[in-house]
Formats: structure tokens, sequence, C-alpha cells
């Protein structure tokens, strides 16, 4: 590390986290400079870590020999890279449109892969390739409603040689990699997805035609303000979670209703929800959250996939409020 460069990347970390929250409207970082100029660690553990020395997991410092860990080995799922399987530290998602030079530093979160998944690899590219769709249902905006919760959407393109089968621009690989993680084998309107990394590095808008539903096999949401890692402080905010049966609502306006959301859900052929609660809001607040459970995981898909940026407008209302939708921590309400 050259002289000064440390003291640098301190700034550019404080200024990209600092503020941040890591759940949407909560724990809210405050960060501010330490008084030592260097840190002393021994060991990596729950406690402390040196990203420098991924050895000191396994060895003592000083000693050659390996040390009697207190639960044996560690479990099949560990990882090799020093961070285990389960919580990989990844860059955020980046946007294309602004691009890091070579000096900048990464900006890093940790968002945990469920213990259910099987995928354990790393995405070479940025694109996904997305089969199992059904033909009648899937379109492009569908498809970025669903894969927007796991990183920007740049482009979406279905492929005519393929019927049911799409390409996904991603803002980058790591985005790919949690698209892969969470939505591999998920079903969706009775057919089951295969996600996995395309051999294309960039979706190219030919051979685009007609979907069964009219709309265009192709679209670019490159500039769309539905795109949900933007910035640093917009990624923090997003929940990083697998499908659930619980959906998390936000942005809607206090006027709309419990029987105005079921009738939404009927209005467009989805599943309606079991389940209704409000998250109170202060009394300044313009919009509403809250949560919807489903009589299934699949039925919450369903649904995300269809309403999620839904355009809802109010009487006398100038702007339509753009209804957003992300799956729960909460498995039940």
């Amino acid at each position: 590390m050259r002289p000064g460069e440390g003291s640098k990347n301190a700034q550019k970390a404080k200024a990209a986290l600092n503020g941040a929250d890591i759940y949407a409207g909560c724990c809210t970082l405050k960060i501010e400079y330490a008084r030592p100029t260097r840190l002393n660690v021994i060991r990596n553990d729950n406690d402390s870590w040196d990203y420098t020395k991924p050895y000191l997991v396994r060895r003592e410092r000083g000693k050659g020999r390996q040390r009697q860990a207190i639960l044996g080995e560690h479990p099949s799922s560990y990882s090799d890279n020093g961070y285990g399987s389960h919580c990989p530290l990844l860059p955020l998602p980046s946007n294309s449109r602004y691009k890091r030079s070579s000096h900048d530093v990464p900006e890093v979160v940790a968002y945990p892969l469920p213990q259910t998944s099987s995928y354990m690899g790393h995405a070479s590219s940025s694109v996904a390739m997305v089969s199992g769709l059904h033909p009648a249902k899937m379109n492009c905006t569908r498809i970025f409603n669903l894969f927007c919760l796991y990183g920007n959407i740049e482009k979406v393109k279905f492929m005519k040689s393929v019927p049911g089968t799409a390409l996904v621009e991603m803002g980058d690989e790591y985005a790919v990699d949690r698209a892969i993680t969470h939505l591999n084998s998920i079903k969706v309107f009775s057919k089951r997805l295969n996600v996995c990394v395309s051999k294309q590095h960039a979706v190219i808008p030919s051979q685009v035609f007609e979907l069964e539903d009219g709309t265009s096999s192709y679209k670019d949401f490159a500039m769309t303000r539905n795109n949900r890692f933007t910035s640093a402080g917009q990624a923090s905010k997003n929940i990083i979670q697998p499908p659930s049966c619980v959906l998390h609502f936000y942005n809607v306006p206090p006027c709309v209703t419990e029987e105005e959301l079921q009738r939404l859900c009927t209005e467009h052929d989805v599943p309606g929800f079991i389940k209704f609660k409000v998250f109170d809001a202060k009394p300044c607040s313009k919009t509403i959250s809250g949560l919807l459970e489903f009589d299934s995981k699949t039925h919450a898909v369903e649904v995300l996939t269809v309403l999620n940026h839904y355009q809802i407008r109010i009487p006398n209302g100038s702007n339509p409020y753009t209804l957003k939708l992300c799956f729960s921590t909460s498995s039940h309400l």
C-alpha cells in the first residue's frame, strides 16, 4: 500500500457507508475515525478478522501446527476463500452508467446466501440466462420486477430460437450470483425457472419480436428509476432475501386500504393474500408500508412478479405512487 493510501480508503469508506441503513429505515450506520492508526489481529473469528491473512482462521500466529478447533473440523459448506459459503463479502452492484476508475476502492457489503442453496460458484458474466418462462404470462417487465430484487437490470431479451428463454443483463456478475442463488428452481406460473450464467457478456437487441401478450421481446431498463442498486446508500437499504410466502410492501399512499390491495390482486388475476399488516407510520409520512402473507411461496412470487412497481393513482393526485414489493424476512404474520 502506498503512503497515504490507507487514509484515502478510509475516507471513501466513510463517505459511502456513514448514514446508510442496514435494513430499510433502521440500523443506521454511524462511522467515525478511530485514534489507532493500525490494528493488530491475532486470529480470524467472530470478533476479529485480518483479510490479508486468511490462514489465521486455522493456525495460530507464529506456529506451524494446526490448532485444535473447539467444534472439530470445518463444516462441509466451508469455502476456502476464508469467508465461508453462507456469508460472502461481495462488492455492491455497480451501475454501468458510472464506471469506477482503477484507483477506486470497491464498495463492499455482506449479503448472506440461503443455507438451502446449492449454488456455490461465481458468475463469470453479468448476463443470466433464464429458461422455463411461461410463454403467455412472462414478459420483459415481469422479469425485471422479479430480478431487480438482487441487482440492477440493464436489459432483458427473449430468445426467438429458444421459446420460454430470456437473457437478463444485470449490473455486474455479483448480481447474477445472487439471482442464481435465490431464484434458480423456483416455480412461477406452474413453471420451474432455470437460472444460470450465460456465455454472453452483453445483451444485443437483435431479432426483436412480439411476445404472446403483445409486448416487445426486448427492453432496456438501464435508465429506469425502479432499479434499486444505483448507489451505495440505496443498495444498503435493500432486503436481500430468498422468496418467501410473506411480501413487504412500501411506498403506498395512506388512503389505500386492505380491501383495495386485495381487489388489485383479483383484477390482475393473481392469488390474494391471507393476512395483512400495516406498520405504524410517522404522522408526517406520505406513504405507508406493511406485510402481506400468502398461502404459499409460489403465490407470493407470482404477485411480486405481476404487481411490483404497479402505478397507484389516487383522486386529485398529480403523480402516481409506485407500489414496491420485496420478500420479507418474516416467515409468517
